[in-house]
């Protein structure tokens, strides 16, 4: 794995205007950077990253298991006790889900550790799918690039293929869209997942969250009075949980993407159960509830995260009693765990996260994160990748 210069198109930000790639730059920073691009080989992609990925995913539906069938599980994730029953149901029909992101440190060299995983509303994926596929076509016929030059990136061939699976079981249903307004980064998302809903066939429309009713049956609805039926949302369950409408949930016959059950795999409650049900596994950093976070070594360094927790908030890294890094946010009053800290790589001046996915349950590639800080957060750039070798 090495960082790699190369010379940046002379007309990326037109092109990524174009196609509605609006939030390349926010506040002013550059989110999307292509001045670099991380290099891998074909052994680091298919034993360091896709195979621990593959593993991780039928460890996280072990642990799903385990906690819809115990009391005392569920009450650790933080979830009110009258959606229960509804996560368990939806996980014992089995209910079909579409993606997840695993976040991974990984120098190339070492085993990938597990950081996080995000498996209800992951971002970054209009990026890894599609975005940096298109800059690694362009910068091959440019003569930048190798000709054999590769990515571990079969994302959008896998979620359209994921979305003709989902439309055999819901064949008379339009499918919504849904994201709250005011979010180029989420709109871009739902807008991009909406396009491969369409390749595949499925009848599609948009609606924001903040326009969903609630009819007189307590079913949900969107501006035109249209049942919703059928609904990808990029809002998180525990702010579904938390909602005015929260109680329709409970009567509602829509069928959501993701469905309820992944509630427990947006929540960092999963880091400590992993490592209780599959303790020193090769690719899980040590982790504990509070009760236990003696039992971690803190010359090692700790990380302090909250619960429901996302895109870097709330996080402190203590090492040996002092405080290395911490960001803000407002999270925290749920409860938190305790994990080891694992130093991302560091190339230069920036540390390198990966963030590695799944399609329905398939490893499918990669995007890659760059921050100055020990702490990746929502505004952590986004750089591509190669395979060579």
């Amino acid at each position: 794995m090495i960082k790699v210069p190369i010379q940046e198109r002379s007309n990326w930000r037109a092109q990524a205007q174009a196609i509605g790639f609006k939030f390349h730059t926010m506040h002013g920073e550059p989110y999307w950077d292509e001045q670099a691009y991380y290099q891998f080989s074909l052994r680091q992609i298919e034993q360091g990253i896709e195979a621990p990925t593959a593993e991780l995913h039928q460890m996280l539906l072990h642990i799903v298991d385990k906690v819809c069938d115990d009391d005392e599980l569920m009450q650790r994730f933080a979830i009110p006790e009258p959606f229960w029953h509804m996560i368990r149901r939806s996980w014992l029909r089995r209910d079909p889900h579409l993606y997840g992101r695993f976040d991974l440190c990984y120098d190339g060299n070492h085993n990938a550790k597990l950081l996080e995983a995000n498996y209800d509303t992951p971002t970054s994926l209009f990026e890894s799918a599609y975005w940096q596929w298109i800059w690694l076509e362009q910068q091959v016929s440019a003569g930048l690039l190798p000709r054999q030059s590769d990515q571990f990136n079969s994302l959008q061939e896998q979620l359209i293929d994921r979305f003709r699976h989902l439309h055999k079981l819901n064949r008379s249903k339009r499918l919504h869209f849904s994201c709250c307004k005011g979010t180029d980064e989420d709109k871009g998302t739902v807008d991009y997942l909406k396009s491969c809903a369409i390749e595949a066939g499925i009848r599609s429309q948009f609606v924001y969250i903040e326009d969903i009713g609630v009819d007189e049956k307590r079913q949900f609805t969107d501006l035109e009075d249209t049942l919703i039926n059928w609904c990808f949302k990029l809002y998180p369950w525990e702010f579904m949980f938390e909602d005015a409408y929260s109680s329709a949930l409970l009567h509602s016959k829509t069928a959501w993407l993701e469905p309820s059950w992944k509630a427990l795999l947006s929540n960092k409650a999963i880091l400590p159960l992993l490592w209780q049900y599959f303790p020193n596994h090769p690719n899980l950093l040590p982790a504990f509830f509070a009760d236990k976070k003696h039992l971690l070594p803190t010359h090692l360094g700790v990380v302090k995260k909250p619960i429901f927790s996302r895109e870097g908030a709330n996080i402190e890294i203590c090492k040996n009693g002092k405080v290395i890094a911490q960001s803000s946010g407002n999270y925290g009053e749920e409860g938190f765990i305790y994990q080891t800290y694992s130093p991302l790589p560091k190339f230069g001046d920036e540390h390198v996260v990966i963030g590695s996915w799944v399609v329905g349950d398939e490893p499918a590639g990669i995007g890659l994160r760059a921050d100055t800080s020990l702490i990746t957060q929502d505004l952590s750039r986004f750089i591509p990748h190669v395979v060579l070798g």
